[in-house]
């Protein structure tokens, strides 16, 4: 599929597809596996069916795959030419005149198809998706996905009727240990309690179901009277389902926009201030964090190739800080922004700058400069503080090892 590429070309390619999809995978399943856990519990105590898990995990994963793109394209490209330099087959690059910039043909090519599907992720497909996710949660929590009653606990509904179920079997399909509490206008109480039951759904009525109960007692308080007790073989309980309030238009949160409305209400003179600063600050922030990824294989020139004669894995470990601190400095930035505390432009565009003129250094250090490291002196500092931990507990083992010999000695 690739022949069309120079022989150079694929083997970089190679290297770097590999440990980017990897990290791009373990990424998403460490964020993904972390969530799921959270919506377990919640889904748990809502009492809700379990498919719904899974249907808003389907809903986080374009967010989730937005964060760890720029990570696993950035920990390929590194992990490619460090293994470059640690074999020594970057200097057999370079010694036949392959510069850094022909060497990062490919990396960029990978680069820029990332980059399109980033941004169809952020401008278009995570603002829906963001929006399905909060529409599942609302109809979780109002009970649309039929879990308004608990086993275990008492339900109201209609205001009316308090209902009680000791266990449910067969997802739901079949009711044992029912116990069930009605009110009218007129003050009479019905206490009804029976062996099992179950749901049924009506033909001429959607706003009510039937409670089918087996083998119980009814209680019939009307107030002035002896209470009336009757049992029953089988009995229809109508039950009127509670009303749920529609959920909200997708738009007020400005993550749910997609990249036209942004533009149309950031810059609209019929809107308030506050929704254009907030508009302009999301859009700003999505396409900055777009932006940044171009400068990702010069990072990762920077930092993946340790010095001569040297394994230090140093690089790897700043690069994710790095990474990950720059989001964070950007999500505070959209926030100012959102705020009006703040320019978008200073607040997001500002930080750009500096991010990008630090690697931009670092890639001239290590591509321009002969011998140059961009971390040179970190790496000096680790190494140092390795050897020494080393020592120590070479000093604590011998020790140990001294003391243990003594004992025996003794003995």
């Amino acid at each position: 599929m690739l022949n069309f590429l120079p022989a150079i070309d694929r083997y970089i390619f190679r290297l770097v597809i590999v440990p980017m999809l990897g990290v791009f995978a373990l990424a998403a399943s460490l964020l993904t596996l972390d969530k799921m856990l959270r919506l377990l519990d919640f889904v748990a105590v809502e009492g809700g069916p379990i498919g719904v898990v899974f249907k808003m995990l389907a809903t986080l994963v374009p967010e989730y795959a937005s964060l760890a793109i720029p990570l696993g394209l950035l920990l390929g490209i590194l992990l490619a030419f460090r293994k470059l330099a640690t074999t020594s087959e970057l200097d057999v690059f370079r010694a036949v005149g392959l510069s850094y910039g022909r060497l990062l043909r490919v990396p960029y090519i990978i680069t820029m198809v990332f980059m399109a599907i980033n941004v169809a992720l952020v401008f278009f497909v995570q603002p829906v998706s963001r929006f399905t996710y909060e529409r599942l949660e609302y109809e979780l929590r109002s009970g649309a996905l039929g879990a308004s009653i608990k086993v275990g606990e008492f339900t109201t509904l209609a205001d009316r009727m308090a209902l009680r179920i000791e266990e449910s079997e067969d997802d739901g399909r079949r009711l044992i240990g029912i116990f069930a509490r009605v009110a009218n206008d007129k003050g009479q109480v019905l206490s009804i309690s029976a062996r099992e039951g179950s749901f049924l759904a009506t033909t001429d009525d959607p706003d009510t179901i039937i409670l089918r109960l087996t083998e119980g007692t009814i209680v019939q308080d009307t107030g002035g009277q002896t209470p009336r007790v009757l049992t029953f073989t089988r009995h229809d309980l109508p039950i009127d389902l509670p009303a749920i309030e529609e959920f909200r238009a997708r738009g007020e949160d400005e993550r749910e926009y997609i990249l036209p409305e942004l533009l149309r209400i950031g810059w609209a003179d019929n809107q308030t201030e506050d929704k254009r600063d907030a508009s302009q600050a999301s859009f700003n922030f999505r396409l900055v964090e777009v932006v940044m990824m171009a400068l990702m294989p010069l990072l990762a020139v920077a930092l993946g190739i340790p010095p001569k004669r040297s394994t230090s894995a140093l690089g790897v470990f700043l690069s994710i800080i790095m990474v990950v601190a720059y989001h964070k400095i950007n999500q505070y930035g959209e926030d100012v922004a959102a705020l009006g505390l703040a320019d978008p432009i200073l607040a997001l565009w500002g930080p750009f700058v500096v991010f990008a003129t630090l690697i931009l250094w670092m890639y001239w250090r290590v591509a321009f400069v002969p011998g140059g490291q961009a971390i040179g002196a970190l790496e000096n500092w680790f190494a140092k503080i390795s050897k020494k931990i080393g020592k120590l507990f070479r000093r604590k083992r011998r020790h140990h090892v001294h003391t243990d010999d003594d004992l025996a000695a003794e003995g």
